[in-house]
């Protein structure tokens, strides 16, 4: 125990230390009760002595939404603060060839779809899934962040994980998952590898990962019930498009940008299909997923029954002692055309099967126009053939059908990537279809708030008089000057079709012209073609505007994205 002087001098070093300094005197701390005691120090000399050199970090991310990034960055910073040279990399720039190299890494990502990883990051993940790379010299961490309610729950995470110990890399820490509300762990976790960088920096490492701490994380769902639903499609229309108002029983928190999270409820005709098909009254009690249900409740609200992926084809086929070819299906038709062999285990069954994964829909309205108990969405009603018949996506029928006052359970994801610049500054918007919705949050924001920046948006739809979403709003918010300009494109009301891209090329001169003056843009909607056309159309504009070449044009954009002035939101 410290008394005297010794006492006095650490006493006076941590009460004028900041966080990140108290952290960092812990770990060097850490680092030298570690090591074998040569000879007895002063404090006075361990203080001097305390500014040796940390090795160099690489932080790279892999991110969609634009969360990766935020928190690698911030690492990043931290660990410029302890005096270590931390370069921060996104995956899709990252030079492979550096990868065996590299002395000290950490990995920011999250994963997408089927447990897939973001696009930004599928270079980096094939390239250590399929190359024997010797990584012996390598000490990392990776931090995964997903969301809780997909099956694959930070699937992209772990597979980088796996695959850099593999390939002979040593963890600093214990990969860490972190759900949707992700700041908390993310933090604790960034604390735990700081510490045991340190360690590492003075050669204290020790022989296993440090375990990270758990922290509590978790989405906060609401309860909530529909107040409105409004088909923004006329008749004649080959559409459905729903504007669906929700009130939220206690206040609801989100930012223009967010999206809301919905976990929807299969049909009662698919549910009793599969009882008949199981020989189920509903009564029945099963376990899955650690809780027990009755059979009714658990196939109607909890259990994905619709275009199964072929994993789970596959573990069916085992237990039911069938040859199936790789393809999705649904549970009724994959239980109707491979009957079980057997007497079919339906405990067993139902420990394959996935829960439903939650559908995300970016929010409509604007917290500073619309309250703090409602949120808006915008929902498009989807429908395909199979072997003809008409089928319904399971989330869009779901909302489409809900009744007034109908209850269900919502939750908010957020997008820091997608958010509003400050009250000054000008944007433009395109979103042709339900791309438009967080557009319409944003401008009743900017009204609420009284937002001086212009405000520029690109719609577009098939034909104007049966699929102009949001008409009465947007006509009002031209009207009273919110909605600087208002560029339209409907596809089909001519003989060749119009987008929103033309609109874009059409304006290049005003359109770059904003840019130039600091303008930030954003894109929503399809991913595939719209969002590839678009891009596609806004380097032409920059590189016919600025008279550079296409590579200099690739450059501007790309000096956008860094300089956080274009956004996108695709799906």
């Amino acid at each position: 125990m410290l008394a005297g002087p010794k006492l006095q001098l650490l006493q006076e070093l941590a009460k004028g230390a900041s966080r990140d300094e108290l952290m960092w005197i812990s770990g060097y701390i850490a680092a030298l009760s570690a090591q074998p005691i040569a000879e007895e120090k002063p404090v006075t000399e361990f203080v001097q002595d305390a500014s040796f050199v940390m090795p160099a970090c690489t932080v790279v991310y892999g991110t969609e939404t634009g969360n990766s990034k935020k928190v690698a960055v911030d690492f990043g910073n931290r660990l410029k603060k302890q005096g270590i040279q931390a370069k921060i990399k996104s995956l899709d720039q990252y030079r492979l060839n550096d990868l065996a190299k590299e002395s000290h890494m950490i990995v920011v990502i999250s994963t997408q779809g089927d447990g897939e990883p973001p696009a930004a990051a599928k270079k980096f993940y094939d390239h250590i899934h399929q190359q024997d790379i010797s990584l012996s010299q390598l000490k990392y961490g990776v931090l995964a962040l997903g969301d809780s309610a997909y099956p694959l729950f930070c699937k992209a995470g772990e597979d980088v994980d796996k695959r850099l110990h593999a390939l002979g890399g040593r963890r600093i820490v214990s990969m860490k998952k972190c759900d949707t509300d992700f700041e908390a762990d993310a933090d604790t976790w960034i604390d735990e590898l700081i510490t045991a960088a340190l360690a590492v920096g003075t050669g204290a490492a020790t022989n296993g990962a440090v375990k990270a701490k758990p922290a509590k994380s978790g989405k906060k769902l609401y309860d909530a019930n529909v107040v409105a639903t409004v088909n923004l499609n006329d008749r004649g229309s080959n559409k459905e498009t729903y504007h669906i108002e929700i009130a939220t029983d206690e206040p609801i928190v989100y930012q223009p940008g967010d999206a809301l999270g919905i976990v929807p409820k299969n049909s009662a005709a698919g549910v009793k299909k599969i009882l008949e098909l199981l020989s189920l009254k509903g009564n029945e009690e099963f376990i899955f997923r650690e809780h027990a249900y009755k059979a009714e409740e658990m196939f109607a609200g909890k259990i994905n029954i619709q275009y199964l992926p072929e994993r789970i084809i596959q573990q069916y086929a085992n237990i039911a002692g069938k040859e199936i070819p790789n393809i999705r299906m649904d549970l009724a038709d994959l239980l109707r055309i491979y009957p079980s062999d057997k007497k079919l285990n339906i405990q067993q069954l139902v420990a394959i099967l996935e829960p439903i994964a939650p559908r995300l829909y970016s929010i409509a309205s604007s917290p500073a126009a619309h309250g703090g108990n409602e949120v808006h969405i915008t929902v498009s009603r989807d429908n395909f053939c199979i072997d003809g018949q008409t089928r319904f996506g399971l989330c869009s029928d779901y909302l489409a059908q809900l009744k007034e006052n109908e209850p269900l359970q919502v939750y908010i994801q957020k997008n820091n990537a997608f958010r509003l610049p400050d009250a000054t500054t000008d944007v433009i918007m395109v979103g042709p279809g339900t791309g438009i919705a967080p557009f319409r949050s944003f401008l009743f924001e900017r009204d609420a708030k009284g937002d001086s920046g212009r405000n520029w948006l690109f719609f577009g739809d098939q034909h104007f008089v049966t699929d102009f979403l949001y008409q009465t709003d947007l006509q009002g918010l031209r009207d009273t000057g919110v909605l600087t300009r208002l560029n339209l494109a409907f596809s089909r009301d001519q003989q060749e079709k119009i987008y929103v891209q033309h609109k874009m090329q059409q304006n290049a001169k005003e359109l770059f012209e904003w840019l130039e003056g600091g303008a930030q843009l954003y894109i929503c909607g399809c991913k595939d073609p719209m969002s590839y056309d678009v891009e596609k159309t806004l380097l032409n504009i920059i590189a016919q505007e600025k008279n550079v070449s296409a590579d200099a044009a690739e450059e501007y954009l790309a000096a956008m994205k860094e300089a956080g002035r274009y956004h996108k939101d695709v799906y």
